[in-house]
């Protein structure tokens, strides 16, 4: 929880780790960052990211005078899907989390990031959490996907294998290319509201690119603190949903757990590479987060 929300610190979160939003308490300012952020991550999105992301923030209308009020937006995005977006107080704890999806509720902090900090910061602020998830929510292959996330974490906790669950998440929900008939597109939150990582994600050099296989992604490291090193593909959402809410992941949880992980750079055997990415960037030790490594 940032310590200078003063709105976060004077209220004692409820039981599932949800607070009020209290929008009316948002200042100018802060909507003018949100506008900023809005408009400029348009113009870096267009063909880049994923149709139904577009169609999202047209529905839910996500550019209306600054950061959106959760109650006039959860109107819509409950008449849509079901879904509903609740704010919580900071970091909460997997099987929180996990409830909270599975009962089609997606949590948003409620901070914004400072003016001076556009670029990058060390958490994910309310812009990526509403501008980044919430568009793909109104669609309901997508929407059933995050629900089915949430009720298998239960039986990741039963087998010891979260981290090999939260690899899937960032995989895909946070960090997850589809092919479109226009060519590949970003669906993953945490690319679409990241100005250089959009460009990164789609045109470097640097990162390989590969198809999506459930256990190829629950085995394989990922970068939490830079852009990635592999990106996954999927065809569809159908093909992403098929994959994992239509399995018994038991046995799946058998075969990894006793199974070495991936590197976050490998191309393994029987991988379906798109581009095999030469790590220029990673090997160089990185580069600021605002800079567009191409």
């Amino acid at each position: 929880m940032p310590v200078n929300d003063p709105v976060v610190a004077e209220q004692t979160p409820a039981e599932d780790h949800t607070i009020e939003q209290r929008w009316e308490k948002y200042s100018r300012e802060e909507h003018e960052v949100w506008s900023t952020l809005y408009e400029r991550q348009m113009k870096v999105l267009k063909g880049r990211a994923a149709p139904e992301h577009f169609k999202g923030l047209e529905l839910l209308n996500l550019n209306d005078g600054g950061i959106p009020d959760f109650r006039r937006m959860n109107e819509k995005l409950h008449a849509l899907t079901g879904w509903e977006v609740v704010t919580v107080h900071g970091l909460i704890p997997n099987d929180v989390f996990f409830d909270h999806l599975a009962n089609r509720r997606f949590v948003s902090g409620r901070f914004i990031r400072d003016a001076d900090k556009l670029d990058y910061l060390p958490e994910p602020d309310i812009f990526h959490d509403v501008f980044g998830h919430v568009p793909l929510l109104t669609q309901p292959v997508f929407a059933d996907y995050m629900q089915a996330y949430g009720q298998g974490g239960a039986k990741a906790a039963k087998h010891g294998t979260i981290e090999n669950l939260t690899r899937l998440y960032w995989y895909t929900v946070e960090f997850g290319l589809i092919n479109t008939p226009e060519g590949r597109r970003i669906y993953g939150a945490g690319i679409v509201s990241s100005q250089s990582e959009s460009v990164f994600s789609l045109d470097a050099r640097s990162p390989n690119r590969v198809h999506f296989d459930l256990e190829r992604v629950m085995r394989t490291d990922y970068r939490y603190d830079d852009f990635q090193q592999t990106y996954f593909v999927i065809d569809s959402y159908d093909e992403l949903m098929d994959a994992t809410a239509k399995v018994d992941f038991d046995p799946i949880y058998e075969r990894i757990k006793p199974a070495p992980d991936h590197k976050a750079s490998d191309i393994v055997e029987g991988d379906r590479v798109y581009t095999r990415g030469t790590q220029e960037y990673a090997n160089a030790g990185g580069l600021p987060k605002q800079a567009d490594p191409v």
